[in-house]
């Protein structure tokens, strides 16, 4: 089948299509510039306006992953830049499938678990309250899924809503090798700050990039998947026991606590938000445990033994089931 990705440029863009290109299906990427390093057609768009690329989308999965990273500040301006990079090439993919005879056959919507905000010791799944702040991720998060949404926005029309299977994917941190969330924890580890962060007992909700790949490909195939769904290992672990296994992994010796007056002043030295390892959230995947979907690395200790006790061929992972 043919799929659109939109920010199919980033690294979980690059991981989701060679996975779908690798099973046969045809791979779009919808990108504002040509870039030599894909093998796969590229159509350049600027994420905003309605142009020939929207012709792409007829009959089409569709998966929007545009955005901005979210390892910034939270600053009133990143703020409105993470929400603008999320909404706009939203809205315009929503406007481009309007007026399309043949609409998207299914829309994956990528969201963020962080919608949540700082949960506490609530276990949630999808049919949990989303908070109200703060503005960067929660704020974010609502106002980009809202763009998304098929039976509220304007732009759609019935045909569309009707039509189109849409699943909003609401992402636990995603644990693959050489990427930004990994790169940063093992390095902590690695230079002997490896201990837990501010109290440790906030949870952290994370996956296996190869689990999110087999969700990736159940979620497009299955009629019966639709509206939110929990992107995240069934095993939420606390802060503490997060950075325990990476010591462990890594070999490393146990190391003092970071108290959150340090960790929120290393956090403007290293222009981040505090709020990423101070916080936390519980979550879990009801929908695809009910439906079946059986996880390859369910538990923390082996995923991050896994990418990180051997090294990966570059680009590869293992395929979930």
């Amino acid at each position: 089948m043919k799929v659109v990705i939109a920010g199919g440029a980033g690294a979980l863009g690059r991981r989701i299509a060679a996975d779908l290109a690798g099973r046969g299906d045809e791979i779009v990427i919808l990108t504002r510039r040509v870039r030599d390093d894909m093998p796969y057609r590229q159509v350049v768009w600027d994420g905003v306006t309605v142009e020939d690329w929207a012709a792409e989308l007829s009959g089409a999965v569709v998966i929007n992953l545009a955005g901005e990273l979210v390892d910034r500040r939270p600053t009133a301006a990143n703020v409105d830049l993470l929400s603008r990079s999320r909404v706009g090439p939203t809205l315009a993919l929503a406007e481009a499938a309007a007026v399309l005879a043949e609409p998207p056959r299914v829309w994956l919507q990528a969201s963020t678990l962080a919608i949540y905000g700082d949960a506490g010791e609530d276990e949630l799944d999808e049919s949990a309250p989303v908070a109200e702040g703060p503005p960067q991720m929660a704020g974010v998060a609502r106002a980009w899924e809202a763009a998304a949404s098929l039976t509220a926005a304007a732009t759609f029309q019935r045909a569309i809503v009707e039509n189109t299977r849409q699943v909003v994917l609401r992402m636990g941190i995603v644990l693959d090798r050489g990427t930004p969330a990994l790169n940063r924890l093992a390095g902590l580890v690695r230079w002997g700050l490896g201990g837990r962060v501010g109290g440790g007992r906030q949870w952290v909700s994370w996956i296996h990039v190869a689990d999110l790949l087999a969700v990736v490909r159940r979620c497009v195939d299955s009629a019966t998947l639709h509206g939110v769904v929990h992107v995240t290992s069934p095993n939420p672990v606390r802060n503490a026991d997060l950075m325990r296994a990476l010591r462990t992994v890594l070999r490393r010796p146990a190391a003092p606590p970071a108290p959150a007056p340090l960790v929120r002043l290393g956090a403007m030295l290293l222009r981040t938000d505090p709020a990423l390892a101070l916080t936390g959230r519980r979550c879990v995947p009801r929908r695809l445990l009910e439906a079946g979907f059986e996880f390859e690395h369910p538990d923390l200790l082996p995923a991050l033994q896994d990418l990180l006790a051997r090294r990966a061929a570059p680009g590869s992972a293992r395929r979930g089931r």
